[in-house]
């Protein structure tokens, strides 16, 4: 029934057909209103997700209280695949909540683990996908430990018009609705802070910032900026 959906997601789509007709057969629908959470991190982790339309935030809450973003999810993203191959029981490792109406597909972590164990090739394909998906993470993170805040700010935007980005002559609007204090979340500062980043850029004209959207001007000029930054 979602074998086209599935064969669509880039670590799918090279699996042989009968792989895809099993996964197929495992997994089911949901779909979430704008703010309506799939999962928090306290509850016990028994899925993997693939959203199918929408958009999702994936966030943690330090002890003080603060939200930080840990990452956006689209259509024919998975999140939550942290879920396989761990001690259970285990928590999810982050809330992930609907930021507008939202269908996603998802696979019990126990079936999910049984076609792996009777699919090798499946098995390499989710490796592949989450050492990409931890390369990613170490990167932000290491961004967040070692940069300024102007630098943190500049990467993360380049890194969301690389994600989200439509290009349309020199300008690149990112296609998800952000504000400032998005913004800060993902970046792990405070808003107060990152607006004056935005300020700054905005002053020289490298982005226009208009209610939730972000558009980069100058497309080339701003990856100057982001090198020497």
């Amino acid at each position: 029934m979602y074998n086209q959906f599935l064969k669509g997601i880039p670590f799918l789509k090279d699996l042989p057909d009968h792989v895809i007709g099993d996964l197929s057969a495992k997994v089911k629908i949901a779909t979430y209103k704008k703010g309506e959470f799939i999962y928090h991190e306290t509850d016990l982790a028994k899925a993997v997700f693939f959203v199918k339309s929408g958009l999702v935030k994936i966030k943690t809450i330090n002890h003080e209280g603060k939200e930080f973003v840990i990452s956006i999810k689209r259509a024919g993203n998975v999140f939550a695949e942290t879920s396989l191959f761990v001690d259970k029981p285990a928590t999810y490792s982050g809330t992930a909540k609907a930021t507008e109406k939202t269908e996603v597909l998802f696979i019990l972590s126990s079936d999910l683990e049984e076609i792996i164990s009777m699919n090798p090739s499946l098995a390499v394909e989710i490796i592949r996908m989450m050492g990409k998906q931890l390369r990613f993470s170490t990167s932000i993170l290491r961004d967040v430990a070692l940069l300024d805040i102007y630098s943190k700010t500049v990467k993360t935007i380049e890194r969301l018009a690389h994600e989200f980005g439509t290009k349309t002559n020199d300008e690149v609007k990112i296609e998800v609705p952000l504000t400032i204090q998005d913004l800060a979340n993902i970046i792990g500062s405070t808003r107060e802070s990152v607006s004056r980043v935005v300020s700054k850029l905005k002053k020289q004209d490298l982005v226009t910032v208009d209610e939730k959207t972000i558009i980069i001007n100058n497309w080339d000029d701003f990856r100057e900026m982001f090198v020497n930054s």
